[in-house]
This record gives C-alpha cells, sequence and structure tokens, in this order.
C-alpha cells in the first residue's frame, strides 16, 4: 500500500489506494486507518491521505542513506556554489537510480528529478555510473531490455550501451547530453567506499555549457567525500 504512493502521486483516497494495491477497499479503509493511527500516514482535512512523518523518522534511523548524504552534503554545495544549476546524489535501488539529495539555484534550466525520485539507470548521467559499476548480474539484466526511450538522445541500443559503459569504468566519468533533457547536459561520477561504487555524484547543465570546470569540481568532491566515509569509519 505504501509503494502506491509515488513522487506525482503523494494524496490518495483509500479507494485510489485499494486499486492500485489490488485490495478490497474494505481491506484497504482498515489498514489506511491502523496506518494513520501509527502515524505511517497522515489524514488530510479532505479525507484523503499522505505518507506520514513517522514514515521517515523510522526510515532515517540507521539509513546507510543518511549517513552518505550527511558526508556528501557540504561537498555538494561547494559545487553547487560553482556550478549554478543543479547538484544531485543517487544511488542504485531495485534497478533503477534513487536520487537521495539535490541542490539547485532558482534560475536553474530543465531538471526533471526530485529528491527520493527515480530514474530508469541508462536514462541519465548518474544512472549510467551506476549501471557501469553495478554487479554483472544486474547490468546483463537491464541490458536485455527493453530500455525505455525518455528522450530523443537516451542510448537505448544494447551494444552502444555496452560500449558506453565500459568507457565510463575506464575513464571514471560521463557526460551524457539529451540523455533526459535535449536542453540539459548530465555529468557523473562515481562514489567509492570500502572500494565499492555506492553512488552517483552529477550535475546537470544547460547543453550550451563548457563540462571542464564541473567536471574537475565533481572529482574533487567525490575525493573529499570518500576521505570523509574513510574517516567515518574509523
Amino acid at each position: 500500500m505504501l509503494d502506491t504512493f509515488d513522487a506525482g502521486r503523494t494524496v490518495q483516497t483509500s479507494a485510489e489506494i485499494a486499486r492500485r494495491a489490488h485490495l478490497p477497499l474494505s481491506t484497504a479503509h482498515r489498514i489506511v486507518g491502523e496506518l494513520t493511527a501509527s502515524g505511517l500516514l497522515e489524514r488530510e482535512e479532505d479525507g484523503r491521505v499522505r505518507l506520514g512523518m513517522r514514515l521517515w523518522e523510522l526510515a532515517l534511523r540507521g539509513s546507510r542513506a543518511l549517513r552518505l548524504r550527511q558526508a556528501a552534503l557540504t561537498h555538494m554545495e561547494r559545487v553547487q556554489n560553482l556550478v549554478g544549476e543543479h547538484t544531485q546524489l543517487a544511488v542504485l535501488e531495485q534497478d533503477e537510480a534513487l536520487f537521495l539529495e539535490r541542490l539547485s539555484h532558482p534560475d536553474a534550466g530543465a531538471n526533471i528529478t526530485r529528491v527520493a525520485g527515480r530514474l530508469p539507470l541508462h536514462a541519465s548521467s548518474s544512472g549510467l555510473v551506476l549501471l557501469a559499476f553495478a554487479p554483472h548480474e544486474a547490468r546483463e539484466r537491464l541490458l536485455a531490455g527493453p530500455l525505455r526511450q525518455v528522450a530523443p538522445e537516451t542510448v537505448t541500443d544494447p551494444a552502444r550501451l555496452r560500449r558506453l559503459l565500459a568507457e565510463i569504468r575506464r575513464t571514471g566519468l560521463v557526460i551524457a547530453p539529451g540523455s533526459v533533457e535535449r536542453v540539459s547536459t548530465g555529468i557523473a561520477v562515481p562514489l567509492r567506499d570500502a572500494g565499492q561504487v555506492i553512488a552517483a555524484l552529477s550535475v546537470v547543465l544547460p547543453r550550451e555549457a563548457d563540462p571542464a570546470a564541473s567536471i574537475a569540481a565533481l572529482r574533487a568532491a567525490a575525493a573529499a567525500i570518500e576521505a570523509d566515509l574513510r574517516a567515518d569509519r574509523r
């Protein structure tokens, strides 16, 4: 039932939850009442419900995502001060890129990602980095398709995507113009902890922007975040 909520559907009626969760209305109504009583859902004045603050509180306790976000945020702010557009942190979650944080300038260009939002791995710079360093089985499962065409320049040909992923592993960098938005370019680098890639750090720039300064800033930030994660383990 909780999975019926997403970034584009944050408030629902019990009937909508029942339909999307494939449950009888009476069952959904009862469970909604129980979840509301426990604080996992919250009821609006019109009777609809949204995810509750109690759920957010429980999710943060001991969360690896919280540790990563805390280590990354200060360094992301430095990158954002330089690029003045969008700076993002994403992890691999159930064969998708899940965005833990996004910093944006009020006048920044197009970007469809949201905090707690998801994108297909092959359709964003962050996702491409995560896919390049994903376990072999997960990578092969995605490459078997189908690969959704999110934008005209999204790479959906498996052979071409394999070459791109190999290049990302070799260089530790991806520049992905137009893979999500025609007018934007995503640039991403991997973040490692104990030798394993655990996240991707990225910026989204206008298509015509020179990426050189952003690349240098991302690599410096990634090195600093990795150092903080090592220090945190001691």
